[in-house]
């Protein structure tokens, strides 16, 4: 995954902890533009010390993540994603129609 690269949440669970901390949260389907890949612990919840490939998004902007030292926004894990070329057909078409959905941007989804 690179900066700029459109992916595709497949992944929507979150923990009441990470629902708490976070402001903004990717929905199932949506289609989402890397802002920035980083590499991150592996676990938030558990401040894990090995490590996933993290993502930031264009639409999603969230607090610092209150566990690392640098205090660099609160990311999501690269495994949440799909790249939208690599999707079925019939599941970026499910993908555009929900983000299409009048007045329902998917901000703020805590």
């Amino acid at each position: 995954m690179t900066k700029g690269q459109k992916v595709v949440c497949i992944n929507d669970a979150f923990s009441e902890f990470v629902t708490a901390i976070y402001r903004q949260l990717p929905v199932k389907g949506r289609t989402y533009t890397i802002r920035e890949v980083f590499l991150g612990r592996e676990r938030i919840v558990k401040g894990g010390d090995s490590a996933t490939v993290g993502l930031l998004l264009h639409e999603l902007v969230n607090p610092p993540d209150p566990f690392h030292a640098g205090k660099e926004e609160l990311g999501f894990s690269s495994e949440r994603f799909a790249p939208l070329e690599e999707l079925p057909p019939e599941e970026v078409a499910a993908g555009a129609e929900i983000e299409a959905a009048p007045g329902d941007h998917g901000y703020g989804q805590n």
